[in-house]
């Protein structure tokens, strides 16, 4: 009887809740049944393609001592792109039956999106119990790149909790723990590679050591166990290096679907490249002291040009920046601003733009969001920072570095 009164009470307590309990209660049951059916529905379901059965099979191939690098490229199917390393890593999943293995698979991505969401909380210095958390959770199982990420079954959940934890433990200057988790997910792909310039320019060399050693290490452990190792080069670095024009959110994969000139590819491609060096110049030499700032928007921007700039991109890639969207949290942040989360709507919702009624239109914005959304962002981080070093040059306060003058003000001490 006492149990079901306290339960009674906190459906209507006697005090006003405060904003932070309003927005807890409100959300996290949102957040919870969004994780649920994100992992046991629709994940388990499947969807349109899948990323998991190639990679199985690929493990199933290296128990069995048989070839892995057997992809046929012409088709447009999943294909199996892991080196030696990553093989090495993913080969336990053969252990058991596909579909039992797709299901642990599964549920190892969402709760390694789940801890690395956690650790993004704790580098924002914020709890279980701040009401970020639920916000967090819910906006992360709503998006595309979460929840295609569980439907198709890849790796990317795992590469988010490396890349938080490597970002976690820069910060903390734990620099050969934080290389060995960069290194795991360079064993598999270097996706994150573009995170290789934070420890450069603050200095941390060590960072380097295990970045490199890990995969390496990995790489000669599975080399002899392979019977086909020597097929990834031959074989399959020729196709990572080529550009498709389907499945591919980069500047020249859209470019090639539409049939662009190469000559407007490779300009859009510089246009935005100095652009973007241009933001992390300015990131480095006047905010690189704001670590978390500098870290997170840094590290940000350049996986996004990497993403867009590069010969690859992928919607779901997109789950790589969310330590940049975190940063709105910041007084500083570049992302205070509608056009930046116009962007982030572009590569992170969920809805298709697929229309009946004006087919080709929306098959245009269905195609094109992506290639916008990182477009966008990337010209809305320059703009601000452009902006803010303009400002702080017109006023003479450089020097002070370039954030904006009523947050220096607010950090002064007050006159007395």
């Amino acid at each position: 009887m006492y149990r079901a009164v306290v339960f009674l009470r906190s459906l209507e307590p006697r005090t006003a809740r405060t904003t932070a309990e309003v927005v807890k209660a409100v959300v996290w049951p949102l957040a919870v049944l969004t994780v649920l059916h994100r992992v046991v529905i629709k994940a388990v379901n499947g969807f349109r393609t899948d990323d998991f059965t190639p990679v199985y099979n690929a493990a199933l191939a290296f128990l069995n001592r048989r070839p892995v690098y057997t992809a046929e490229f012409q088709w447009v199917d999943p294909h199996y792109l892991y080196p030696p390393s990553g093989t090495l890593l993913i080969a336990p999943i053969a252990v058991i039956d596909p579909e039992r293995s797709r299901w642990l698979f599964i549920l190892a991505n969402a709760i390694a999106i789940l801890i690395a969401l956690y650790l993004l909380l704790r580098m924002f210095g914020l709890r279980l119990d701040s009401p970020i958390a639920p916000v967090l959770v819910f906006a992360a199982f709503a998006s595309e790149t979460v929840t295609n990420t569980l439907v198709f079954t890849n790796i990317n959940g795992l590469v988010l909790l490396g890349e938080i934890a490597f970002l976690t433990l820069l910060l903390k200057r734990r620099d050969l723990w934080a290389g060995a988790a960069l290194g795991l997910t360079f064993a598999v792909k270097p996706i994150l590679a573009p995170l290789l310039f934070l420890p450069l320019v603050r200095g941390q060399w060590k960072v380097f050591i295990t970045a490199a050693g890990v995969p390496i290490a990995l790489t000669l452990i599975a080399w002899p166990l392979s019977v086909d190792a020597w097929q990834f080069v031959e074989h399959t670095v020729p196709y990572l290096l080529e550009s498709r024009d389907y499945f591919n959110s980069a500047i020249v994969g859209n470019g090639m679907y539409y049939g662009l000139p190469a000559w407007l590819i490779f300009g859009l491609r510089a246009v935005l490249a100095v652009m973007v060096a241009v933001s992390v110049w300015l990131l480095y030499r006047y905010c690189r002291h704001d670590e978390v700032f500098f870290v997170c928007t840094a590290g940000g921007v350049l996986l996004a040009a990497s993403f867009l700039l590069g010969s690859l991109g992928q919607m779901y890639y997109s789950m790589m920046l969310f330590p940049l969207l975190m940063t709105v949290l910041l007084p500083n942040s570049v992302m205070r601003n509608w056009p930046a989360w116009l962007a982030v709507y572009g590569f992170l919702s969920y809805d298709s733009w697929l229309s009946s009624r004006w087919v080709e239109a929306g098959r245009a914005a269905e195609y094109m969001k992506t290639t916008f959304g990182w477009s966008l962002l990337l010209i809305v981080v320059f703009a601000v920072l452009l902006d803010r070093y303009l400002a702080a040059k017109r006023e003479g306060r450089l020097a002070d570095g370039i954030e904006p003058s009523h947050l220096l003000e607010e950090k002064q001490p007050a006159r007395t």
